[in-house]
């Protein structure tokens, strides 16, 4: 009995031991992740800083007192080397982990999520030279090694002046029993970050109005977690209820009654889903071809002048409104590519979403498929490898009669380059003017094509001459060292599609043709984002569509996001069929019901209106944010609790309808 409490009480004392540097290592690094990425002019309250501060401490002795609770079954049996061993291993491993954070955060413009795992679910190699490229890897890891280094010194200092290993020994075997219970449960709630309410989770990270100050909460232990969990959740669709009780439903009926849908049986509700207006009779089928444009975000044609060119041909196209559509008030779905993707194609928030079995049968209401049904021929067109996140196996299954990648454009382009990430983007405009030249008149044709140049390293051909700019006429951030540099790839790409749209325009395809394209998400070098009157550019991307004779509506500068596309799209092109009502029609005056709301929702839980953006079902999290000219009048920006029921239920819905027909 007596060796066991001895051993226990060596094992706690250790722990603790281990937890204080850890604990000062990861609130080190959060103070250092403030300052480095504080943006200019950016003013808070000392209150808003000093909870950011606090809440970050308590999430570090949380992940700090879960690896000393986890430890205690080797902490008191092994010799004081080892344990040396063990505390420099957790400090390397905890400080890697929140430098990695830091890193992701400057990127991303968000703590660590679950794109993360795209490090070996993308191709590997070219994300790897991208890391060795873009950031500071011998610096951060030199840091790693100097912070991990000072922990373990502080460890071994008190180690030497609270002697753990003996302390208390001499003492009665009561004594020393009522003291391990007492240390092991100030361990316990360390672990659960507090001592009466429910353990510190996920929606704890919230603790100011600002989302800047928010995402400077976790740490990297703790980022990684959440992440996992996402990620976890995400690859489950045995339980069709998760995402709709996560967003406060218990059934779908309930989320369908919110948003005015029929309700009377899950069959009923499904069929509102997918059920859309008929089309006036006689709509001719026109050629979709539709551009997902690589961090192409919105900011820069705020600024668009002839002194700071960044569209190129692209800019006279956007002067006719009965020629083109710019929806100027616009959000992506997700932060990345492929989430991007598969949002668009397949109305999910759920992802990744086709990278297992579910991607090896047909989705019915794959975007793809439904207009591949209405009689067009299909085409996916990237300058990028398709064997990128199974994209050749998954598209062809879904709906695409044909695949065309950087492999098969180099093979009808020898001359093209094999870079990083692909071929230029130059190949793709050759392919797709040669292609739309050969394509029969009685086969209508939709070709969806995505973009990879304007990505880092942000790389440009030998021949492209850079546009010289006025950068005082740049009214962003400019912060990132790689502003100038993603500039250039930026009018590259924007300028290719304008000589495309051009082309299409002055060819004998524009009465019968529709060019659409938007970003896959915002730029990653324009900054933070974190003042309020810029907040709302955060997830901004454009929306464009050509064509003759369009008649754009009222709804151009009104808020609305990915989920809207082909809602708009295909009752243009004429094509009818079973997708999923995940948007509304932005080229017809909006009616007042739900459905038609003119909100943003971005598929990781966030939604805006024309007052400010939110977290879902986080009051506390909303923050007033408008575009210029569209500010609501003073005591009008406030939650509103309706609109977050409606979009909580119309992302409920969402991945609903992907849970219970998907599943095994």
């Amino acid at each position: 009995m007596t060796t066991l409490v001895h051993g226990l009480l060596r094992g706690l004392f250790r722990a603790w031991v281990l937890v204080v540097p850890l604990v000062l290592a990861l609130s080190l690094i959060r103070l250092g992740q403030l300052a480095y990425f504080w943006p200019t002019g950016f003013h808070v309250s000392t209150t808003d800083l000093a909870s950011v501060v606090v809440q970050g401490f308590r999430f570090d002795l949380k992940v700090s007192a879960v690896a000393g609770f986890l430890l205690l079954l080797v902490l008191p049996w092994v010799s004081g080397k080892v344990q040396g061993r063990i505390a420099t291993g957790v400090a390397f491993l905890y400080v890697m982990l929140s430098l990695v954070n830091l890193h992701y955060f400057g990127f991303y413009k968000t703590p660590i999520d679950s794109l993360v795992f795209g490090v070996v679910e993308d191709d590997t190699s070219a994300v790897l030279q991208t890391i060795w490229h873009d950031f500071p890897v011998i610096w951060t890891l030199l840091l790693a090694l100097a912070l991990t280094a000072g922990s373990v010194w502080l460890h071994r200092v008190l180690l030497r002046r609270l002697r753990p290993d003996t302390v208390l020994q001499s003492r009665h075997i009561a004594i020393q029993l009522a003291l391990a219970i007492v240390v092991f449960f100030a361990l316990v709630f360390a672990g659960k970050g507090t001592l009466r309410e429910m353990a510190l989770q996920r929606q704890h990270l919230t603790v100011t109005t600002s989302p800047f100050l928010n995402d400077m909460v976790p740490n990297g232990p703790i980022a990684l977690k959440y992440a996992w969990d996402s990620r976890g959740q995400s690859q489950n669709l045995q339980n069709p209820l998760v995402g709709l009780k996560a967003m406060g439903f218990n059934s779908p009926l309930a989320a369908a009654e919110a948003l005015g849908l029929r309700h009377g049986s899950e069959a009923e509700v499904k069929a509102a889903l997918t059920a859309h207006e008929p089309l006036p009779p006689g709509t001719p089928k026109k050629n979709l071809i539709f551009f997902l444009m690589e961090s192409w975000s919105a900011e820069p044609l705020l600024y668009q002048s002839s002194q700071f060119d960044v569209l190129g041909r692209l800019a006279p196209t956007l002067m006719d409104p009965t020629k083109a559509c710019h929806f100027s008030n616009f959000d992506s779905a997700q932060p990345g590519t492929h989430p991007t993707l598969e949002a668009i194609l397949f109305s999910t928030p759920i992802t990744p979403l086709t990278m297992g079995d579910v991607g090896r049968k047909p989705i019915p209401w794959s975007i793809p498929k439904v207009i591949k049904d209405a009689g067009y021929q299909t085409l996916f067109v990237t300058s990028a490898r398709s064997g990128w996140r199974d994209l050749n196996r998954v598209l062809a299954v879904q709906g695409f009669d044909e695949v065309v990648d950087a492999n098969n454009l180099k093979e009808s382009y020898p001359d093209a380059t094999l870079g990083i990430w692909g071929v230029w983007d130059s190949y793709v405009f050759k392919y797709l003017d040669k292609r739309l030249a050969a394509q029969p008149k009685d086969k209508p044709l939709f070709v969806f094509v995505l973009t990879s140049t304007n990505h880092p390293p942000y790389d440009l051909p030998a021949d492209y001459h850079r546009v010289p700019r006025d950068m005082s006429l740049w009214k962003g951030e400019t912060s990132s060292d790689t502003l100038l540099l993603n500039l250039d790839t930026y009018h590259y790409a924007a300028d290719l599609l304008g000589g495309f749209v051009q082309s299409v325009q002055s060819g004998p395809l524009k009465s019968n043709t529709i060019v659409a394209a938007t970003g896959d998400h915002n730029v990653r070098s324009f900054g933070m984002y974190a003042e309020p009157a810029r907040r709302y550019l955060q997830r901004q991307v454009p929306f464009v569509i050509w064509g003759e004779g369009l008649q754009c509506g009222p709804q151009q500068a009104l808020p609305a996001s990915h989920r809207d596309m082909f809602n708009t799209l295909l009752p243009l092109i004429g094509v009818n069929g079973p997708y999923v009502n995940a948007g509304r029609n932005l080229l017809r005056t909006p009616q007042a019901t739900p459905m038609d709301a003119p909100r943003t929702l971005f598929f990781q839980g966030e939604s805006r209106n024309a007052q400010g953006q939110w977290q879902l079902g986080n009051k506390a999290s909303f923050a007033c944010s408008s575009p210029p000219g569209a500010q609501p009048a003073a005591g009008e920006c406030q939650f509103n609790a309706s609109d977050d029921q409606q979009e909580r239920a119309r992302f409920g819905l969402l991945d609903w309808n992907v849970r219970s027909s998907l599943k095994k």
